[in-house]
């Protein structure tokens, strides 16, 4: 099961767009946490294996998806 992550970076026209498998309530919290203690960064993985470090000031948003495993196939 993996979650679509969408950052948007301030004044920056594209966003950072990619695939985890941690739940969408940890990346809430991790995200939530760091904001509160005025960290410099907060972390996140993908499914890949890569890192991206979110620098706090130039954080814009991030768009979190559902934690549901998508559905192949026809629905009838």
């Amino acid at each position: 099961m993996s979650v679509e992550i969408r950052i948007g970076i301030a004044n920056s026209p594209r966003e950072l767009s990619f695939e985890t498998s941690q739940p969408a309530a940890e990346i809430e919290k991790i995200v939530a946490e760091a904001l509160d203690a005025g960290a410099s960064f907060f972390k996140l993985s993908d499914d890949k294996g890569k890192v991206y470090l979110v620098p706090t000031a130039s954080f814009a948003y991030i768009e979190v998806g559902s934690d549901q495993s998508r559905r192949v196939g026809f629905v009838a």
